[in-house]
């Protein structure tokens, strides 16, 4: 059984092209945790949830590994989401990253968009 072609309609190719032109692009997960990290302080899993990351530890990995950050690690005890005591890591971003992390940030946020000339 072969799978149905969508229509081609040349108006519909045309318009599309015009509207990804002037839409901007959501943030990415790893640059939303980054950001909020740099403007809000740190974070543990269950308040990453808010900003969309269900899995902190491996976005905290992606970021020290894939561009050299280096990030404050401190364990606390915080009431899980039936209010258990639940053991889980706060991630920070030190003084001395600031600087790297906001560049890392911009690129991360310019990454996919077209350069003007």
């Amino acid at each position: 059984m072969q799978k149905a072609s969508p229509p081609i309609h040349a108006e519909a190719s045309h318009s599309q092209g015009n509207i990804s032109s002037t839409r901007t692009k959501a943030q990415s997960k790893i640059s939303r945790v980054l950001a909020h990290l740099l403007h809000h302080g740190p974070l543990n899993r269950f308040e990453a949830e808010r900003i969309g990351d269900h899995c902190l530890h491996s976005t905290i990995s992606s970021l020290a590994h894939s561009y050299g950050l280096t990030f404050t690690r401190t364990p606390e005890k915080v009431p899980n989401h039936w209010g258990q005591p639940c053991d889980v890591i706060r991630y920070g971003l030190p003084a001395s990253e600031r600087r790297r992390a906001l560049l890392v940030l911009d690129m991360l946020n310019r990454k996919g968009k077209k350069v003007a000339a």
